[in-house]
């Protein structure tokens, strides 16, 4: 059994920042990619940031520049900090993580952390 558990969503004023946290646990051996993904309302779930065991990354046009993501290995958790955020950030963001348990590779996703950026 895998959790995956994100944190640090909020309210935030446009130009403003915030910093995402998401931490798996459980049976896991190792976590290969590490994603955020967020929906707006009416909207498909998108990727956000992606970033791979050895430490490469990739981002959406949209958040380039503004958005940096980062992973500890060592805690299983994946991070990521926005700057200057904008009224279109606006989203529920969900970190999904790809965990190699012992039998087999999977992905999972958490629950989904609330963004809201006002004008």
């Amino acid at each position: 059994q895998v959790h995956v558990v994100e944190s640090g969503g909020g309210l935030v004023q446009t130009g403003g920042s915030l910093r995402l946290s998401c931490a798996a646990s459980g049976s896991i051996f190792s976590i290969n990619d590490m994603g955020w993904y967020r929906q707006a309302p009416g909207k498909q779930r998108e990727l956000v940031a992606v970033i791979t065991n050895g430490g490469s990354t990739n981002y959406a046009d949209s958040v380039k520049g503004r958005f940096t993501i980062s992973r500890d290995n060592a805690k299983n958790t994946v991070y990521l900090q926005m700057n200057g955020l904008k009224p279109e950030d606006t989203a529920v963001y969900y970190c999904q993580v790809e965990a190699v348990l012992r039998d087999f590779v999977r992905r999972y996703w958490g629950q989904g952390t609330q963004v809201t950026v006002s004008s």
